[in-house]
């Protein structure tokens, strides 16, 4: 509970163009593929599809997001490791943010969100 606090107390700060505020998130998400062709649409009625299906691997989509100011970016790793979680957090910094000497990042609290994972 107390790092929920923290993280209220992060998004009630005075709006501070030196120091952005980044919300982070990930979800991982099923590839799947139709086994039957769908059933065409007609007039009163829609496309129909069968419930089965063939998976076909997962990912996992990563989030960044400044929603004061309108900015996100969105990545697809194949996997949801400490190394992926740190090569986004490189990107974040090097690349999306390279002129801030400090950003703060709002992420949850997963076990590859770790400082040893960088």
């Amino acid at each position: 509970m107390a790092h929920r606090e923290d993280v209220l107390a992060v998004y009630q700060r005075p709006s501070d163009p030196t120091l952005p505020q980044i919300g982070m998130a990930e979800q991982p998400v099923q590839l799947l593929q139709e086994t039957r062709v769908p059933l065409p649409g007609a007039p009163g009625k829609p496309e129909r599809y069968d419930y089965e299906y063939e998976r076909k691997g997962t990912a996992s989509i990563f989030m960044f997001s400044q929603p004061v100011v309108g900015w996100r970016r969105v990545s697809v790793r194949d996997h949801r490791t400490a190394i992926d979680w740190a090569e986004e957090s490189r990107i974040l910094l090097e690349e999306d943010f390279p002129e801030e000497a400090k950003i703060a990042l709002v992420c949850d609290n997963l076990n590859t969100h770790t400082i040893a994972s960088l």
